[in-house]
């Protein structure tokens, strides 16, 4: 039986007031025909989210629990966007205590905060904000390993990669990995995520899927950089959902953000837990990035990694303010950031900038390209020949993904980088020419 599509009775409407017959077909070559009101399910899925925001934005309106200090606080916006990411970063904006936000170029809708939108806030940090993967980031090195020399082998590289790495849902890492973070008692029984030690040390090192990835890219030297971009896995995900119960918060995309005192005992246990879990993140990349670097071959001459799903408490304006980013990279000038791009597109390594818009984007950037279309309608919109080609047409070599991760489904990562103009600089451009992902058969519970 086919599953229920909440925006369908709406898309068959307004095929109909487009004069076009719902039930017709559309042939797309190397897929199955689809109807036409498939071509109208994102009009009526964009018509859903604003009366969503809408009603959230009523609701929080009713509460009438923002201190005037915090109202109207200013909103930085990079680049253009749909009108319900706007309102869903403006809606967050009414809750707390609230000193400035921004939504970056590669902003859209997320979990209670869009994904590419900081917040400014004074003594309080959003649980919600900072999201399921705590720590999610990404990490690059450069080797001093030519693309010349192992040109012939990538192929084979890329398969031992994904041999070796562990992609996909509630995977085990089939190599123990040793880390001082499990010698760290005083950590886990402050952020009281004790019980969930020993399940932490078998995932670390795993990759996950949706969006995250190992990329093999060259640079305009032609030397050969590993990139990777995932989290801290369940660890993180199951600290967010024990936090955002106990602070009353709801999981959904229109929801209030879930606030809480940085001075009070839920708040020192959280930031506990979201401070091991960016520590286990970072654990969890560099294993990944040196284990990709004994197939590959070659020294580390040169290493990038940042945080994006992460609180920091930061001084801005000569005030001390928890700053939370999700989806979105710190930049302060002279701070160094890895953004990947979709697959099959060039990544960079950025540079903060000290300017006016720097300060005015609370020192913030990208963390991707940012998506253009939803993982169900990217499924419906291109076909594999497409996505195929694509890749082909840039010598990259693919190991898994799906649709839902296409190329197609993203922007341009120069558009957004330019949209940022100002505040950094690219300092490397990195081609791709190896990806590995989780297949098209696993879903991550672990991703943001």
């Amino acid at each position: 039986m086919a599953r229920h599509d909440p925006y369908q009775g709406r898309a068959r409407e307004l095929a109909r007031e487009a004069g076009l017959d719902p039930d017709g077909r559309i042939e797309r070559p190397g897929q199955r025909s689809m109807p036409v009101w498939c071509t109208f399910r994102e009009a009526a899925r964009k018509e859903h989210r604003a009366r969503e925001t809408a009603d959230a934005a009523s609701a929080i309106a009713a509460k009438k629990t923002q201190v005037p200090q915090f109202q109207n606080s200013p909103v930085k916006v990079f680049g253009q966007h749909d009108d319900a990411t706007v309102a869903q970063m403006r809606n967050c904006m009414l809750v707390g205590n609230v000193v400035a936000g921004v939504i970056c170029a590669d902003g859209h809708l997320g979990y209670a905060q869009p994904v590419g939108g900081v917040i400014a806030y004074e003594k309080q940090i959003s649980i919600s904000g900072v999201g399921f993967d705590i720590g999610c980031g990404n990490m690059a090195i450069r080797l001093d390993t030519p693309f010349s020399a192992i040109e012939d082998r990538v192929e084979q590289i890329i398969k031992d990669v994904s041999r070796t790495i562990s992609f996909g849902v509630g995977r085990t890492n089939e190599e123990r990995v040793e880390h001082e973070i499990f010698d760290d008692a005083a950590a886990w029984t402050a952020s009281d995520m004790e019980s969930y030690r020993q399940k932490a040390a078998a995932q670390l090192g795993t990759v996950g899927s949706g969006n995250h990835y190992v990329d093999l890219l060259r640079d305009e030297d032609g030397l050969v950089w590993i990139g990777v971009h995932f989290g801290s896995r369940g660890l993180g995900h199951t600290s967010a959902t024990r936090y955002l119960k106990a602070a009353g918060g709801k999981n959904g995309m229109n929801v209030p953000p879930a606030l809480i005192d940085e001075d009070s005992e839920l708040g020192r246990r959280y930031i506990a837990a979201m401070e091991l879990a960016g520590r286990y993140a970072y654990a969890g990349r560099e294993w990944v990035v040196q284990r990709t670097r004994r197939i590959v071959g070659g020294a580390v001459t040169d290493s990038v990694h940042n945080h994006h799903n992460y609180a920091w408490c930061e001084k801005h304006n000569g005030r001390d303010l928890w700053v939370v980013r999700k989806g979105a990279t710190p930049a302060f000038p002279g701070q160094r950031g890895f953004v990947g791009g979709s697959m099959g597109d060039d990544a960079v390594i950025i540079e903060g900038v000290e300017s006016p818009e720097a300060r005015a984007s609370l020192y913030s950037t990208v963390h991707g390209a940012g998506r253009l279309f939803g993982r169900r309608e990217a499924k419906r919109l291109f076909t594999r020949e497409q996505m195929d080609q694509w890749l082909q047409d840039r010598e990259v070599v693919l190991i898994g993904a799906d649709l839902d991760e296409s190329p197609m489904a993203y922007r341009r990562l120069p558009e957004v980088i330019a949209q940022h103009a100002g505040t950094v600089k690219v300092l490397h451009t990195l081609r791709p020419f190896a990806v590995a992902m989780a297949g098209h058969r696993e879903l991550d519970p672990w991703k943001d």
